[in-house]
This record gives structure tokens, C-alpha cells and sequence, in this order.
């Protein structure tokens, strides 16, 4: 017989809250059953009204506060409450990232099955707003008035946002210039649900000493006044360097299309991670948030003990990075990558930065790791920064076989860093620390960096 559910849909009741989930939502227990209450914080009483009931949970709508978190403050923005951009606005900057070290260990100790694991104390951004250096921004329309901004939270409707809180203010610049352009220009903006009109998303991208970037997506093979509108921007927009226009016409929610070309400016911005430079088109990854990217890699690097002797294979490198950043304390770095468009950056980043001792492969790592070994390459450090999915077993399976001295995970999801370390452990590894990074301050994401020793 199973065990009734002990609460009702439309009812209210009078929570403890004990901890936040991975997406910043309040966990309460009744009678065992757990109950998810958004905008609640660990150590509040409060009172929910379910509105959502399933077998094994439910979650409520905070209806009142009883016992209010000293963590608690009140959020910058006053679009927080309903804007999907942020989840931890309500919660002071100390307990965000004491919570995001929670949310390391308990993912290690309930999902890897790993014991006694401390994580370090998360390093937190000496400024944990108006961070981000890209901005990729949809367009509407409602009731008359243009809306550029983030989606609501779980809808498509666009919260008009003219001062985002942790956007670079030279995006939040743009995103102003964009508006006052769409009324005077009368371009017409992206209708999704009938697939129609011109304007979809506005992207801005801001390097080095406020070099801002603008890239105009359309729906329409033509964007409307294109010459006039990079006037304007040119006016209103101080530092521009150069605009962009993209064409994505598919009915679906992929930001950029395949088509882009420069309507004005330069073809690249630049920055900087620690001393390295990188030259940043529409289309390049970059770190959306460029300080707390230097602090995470000089923590691999520091994670790597690189002596100067030592061959390193990237075997997630991206636009090569994190390869470039140990490059010059290593004998050499291997990087490997399946996209190919990346390795391409990867391969200029490294002319850019004058390094001659990285590699750079395309292809699956699983083949191309045991080919190098097969080649007399045996690398005394392994770093892998694979994507949200995390690795492959395949990978980590190859990794264990080559037996380097460490490997080093930089992970941007707990979960399956833990399911991962609870595979390749076993293969004669020992976690020796773990370091959480804040990369998104104001959000529930945390990047961690783990340094494992072969046994």
C-alpha cells in the first residue's frame, strides 16, 4: 500500500527550512516528504501554499515569513522577484558562498559516495555585480512597449531590464542605446509565436578598457536602416569598436545564426586573462566574467605543480585557454577538442600570445589520448574542463589508463563532478582538495576545481 502524500494541493503550511537546492530553492521536510519552497532560505519558518504535487515532492509558493534568515537582504533589482537571471539576490554575498561550499560537499558526499570530504572556502569576486562581459539579450514586444532583458522566470516573456544588476555597464549601455534605436528606426521585433518581424536578440560583448561590441540578430536576411542604426550606435554607444549582423531565421531558441557580418568597426575586441591576450569575435568562447577566470585558472595552474619539465594534455581545451595558461611553466601542452571552429581559436590564441611549446588536436580525446601515448607521449598531468554533461566514462577511463601524477577537474556542475570522481577514484586516484570558484555571483552556478593524485 503506498504512503499517503502528506500534503495537498491549494493548502498552506508551516515549513522549516533546512537547506537550498542546486537551483537556490528552499528544502523543507513534513511527516518526511519533502517540500521545495523558492525564495526561501536555510533556518526560515515559513508558510507555503502547494501548488505543485508529486509523488515524491512538492513544491509551495512562499505566502509568509515567521522566522526570517539573518542571511536574508534585500535584493537589488526590482525585477528580481520574477526575472529568471537570478536566483540568490535575497541572500548576502558571505552566504552565498558558504552555500555554494555546502553545495560542493553534499554533491560529493550524496552523489559520489565520497566520506569526510571539506571542500575549501569558495573564492568569492571582490565585485560580485555588474560582472558579466557579454550580454545576449532577446527583443519583443508587449502592449506597445519594446522589451529587451531576461525571460521570466519558467516563460518567454521578456521582463524589460534597463539596468541589469550583473551585466558590464557598458552592455547595460547598449541594451539602453537598442531601445531608443528600435522607436526611431520603427524596426520592426521578433513575434516567436508567429515567426514574424526583424529584430530577435541583441548581443554586447565588452573587453579590454570598455571595447564594446554589438552584434544585431535578425529573423530577416535584412536588417532594416542598417547604416543609420550603426550611426546612432556609433553616438550613443561611447568605446564601440564594432557592429555586427547575424542572421538566425530558424524557428528556434539557438541565439546566432550561421551568417554574420560586420557592418562597421573592427572584426574582434580584446582582453585579458592574468597576462594572456584574446581576441573575441561574435562567435568566440570567452569567460563571461573575466577576473574571477584569472583566479580560477591560476588555481589550476597552482593545482597542476608544473616545474617547467612537466607534458600536460588539455583534454577538454576549448579555444585553448587554460592550455595557454600552464603553457609557460610546462615542457609542453597538449590540447584536444572536438569542435573544430575551436580549435581553430585555440590555434590563434596561441600565435596572439607568442606560445610555441601547445598543441593543438581535433578530435575525441578517448582516441586521441592513447594515440599520443602510443607515440612515446606520456603526460605527468592530465586537466579535463568538460561541460555540464561532465565526462565521458570513456575519457576518464583513458585517463586512468595513461596513470599520469594528477589530473585536475575544473567542473561547472557538482553533480556530475561527483559522479565522475566516484568512477575514476576507484582506478587508483585519491581527491586531495577541492576549490570552489564563483564565477556567477547573484546565481545558484558554481565552478569548482578538484586536484587528484594517483595513489
Amino acid at each position: 500500500m503506498k504512503p499517503e502524500i502528506p500534503v495537498k494541493q491549494g493548502e498552506t503550511y508551516r515549513l522549516e527550512i533546512t537547506k537550498l537546492t542546486d537551483n537556490a530553492e528552499g528544502v523543507a521536510k513534513t511527516d518526511g516528504f519533502t517540500v521545495f519552497v523558492p525564495g526561501a532560505l536555510p533556518g526560515e519558518i515559513v508558510s507555503g501554499k502547494i501548488d505543485l504535487v508529486k509523488k515524491n515532492y512538492a513544491r509551495a509558493k512562499l505566502i509568509s515569513i515567521e522566522k526570517e534568515s539573518p542571511d536574508r537582504i534585500k535584493p537589488r533589482c526590482e525585477h528580481y522577484e520574477v526575472c529568471g537571471g537570478c536566483q540568490l539576490q535575497h541572500l548576502s554575498y558571505e552566504a552565498q558562498c558558504k552555500m555554494k561550499r555546502a553545495q560542493v560537499e553534499d554533491a560529493l558526499c550524496h552523489i559520489g559516495g565520497l566520506t569526510g570530504v571539506k571542500a575549501e572556502d569558495t573564492l568569492g569576486a571582490v565585485e560580485p555585480w555588474y560582472y558579466r562581459n557579454k550580454m545576449q539579450f532577446p527583443v519583443g514586444k508587449s502592449k506597445g512597449t519594446i522589451r529587451i532583458g531576461c525571460y521570466e522566470q519558467g516563460t518567454h516573456r521578456i521582463i524589460d531590464t534597463p539596468n541589469c544588476y550583473i551585466q558590464n555597464g557598458g552592455n547595460n549601455i547598449i541594451a539602453v542605446a537598442m531601445r531608443e534605436a528600435i522607436k526611431r528606426f520603427n524596426i520592426s521585433v521578433y513575434d516567436e509565436n508567429n515567426h514574424s518581424g526583424c529584430l530577435r536578440h541583441v548581443m554586447g560583448r565588452i573587453g579590454k578598457n570598455g571595447e564594446a561590441m554589438v552584434v544585431l540578430v535578425t529573423a530577416t536576411k535584412r536588417l532594416e536602416n542598417d547604416k543609420a542604426q550603426v550611426k546612432f550606435l556609433r553616438d550613443r554607444i561611447p568605446n564601440l569598436v564594432s557592429v555586427y549582423h547575424n542572421i538566425q531565421t530558424y524557428h528556434n531558441n539557438v541565439i546566432l545564426g550561421r551568417e554574420t557580418r560586420l557592418l562597421w568597426g573592427k572584426s574582434t575586441i580584446s582582453d585579458n586573462i592574468g597576462s594572456y591576450v584574446y581576441h573575441i569575435s561574435p562567435r568566440s568562447f570567452f569567460q563571461v566574467n573575466t577576473a574571477q577566470a584569472t583566479a580560477l585558472y591560476e588555481k589550476v595552474r597552482e593545482y597542476a605543480g608544473l616545474t617547467g619539465k612537466e607534458i600536460v594534455i588539455d583534454a577538454y581545451c576549448g579555444t585553448g585557454t587554460i592550455s595557454l595558461f600552464l603553457a609557460r611553466y610546462a615542457k609542453k601542452v597538449y590540447g584536444i577538442e572536438i569542435v573544430s571552429p575551436a580549435i581553430a581559436d585555440a590555434k590563434k590564441n596561441a600565435r596572439d600570445n607568442n606560445i610555441r611549446n601547445a598543441e593543438f588536436i581535433v578530435g575525441d580525446a578517448t582516441i586521441h589520448m592513447p594515440k599520443l601515448y602510443r607515440e612515446g607521449i606520456e603526460p605527468q598531468v592530465i586537466v579535463i574542463d568538460p561541460p555540464r554533461a561532465g565526462a565521458t566514462p570513456e575519457v576518464l577511463d583513458t585517463m586512468a589508463k595513461l596513470k599520469p601524477d594528477r589530473i585536475v577537474y575544473v567542473s561547472c556542475n557538482p553533480a556530475t563532478l561527483a559522479r565522475d570522481l566516484a568512477i575514476l577514484l576507484p582506478k587508483g586516484f585519491k581527491l586531495e582538495k577541492v576549490q570552489p570558484v564563483d564565477m556567477f555571483p547573484q546565481t545558484s552556478h558554481i565552478e569548482s576545481v578538484a586536484l587528484i593524485n594517483r595513489k
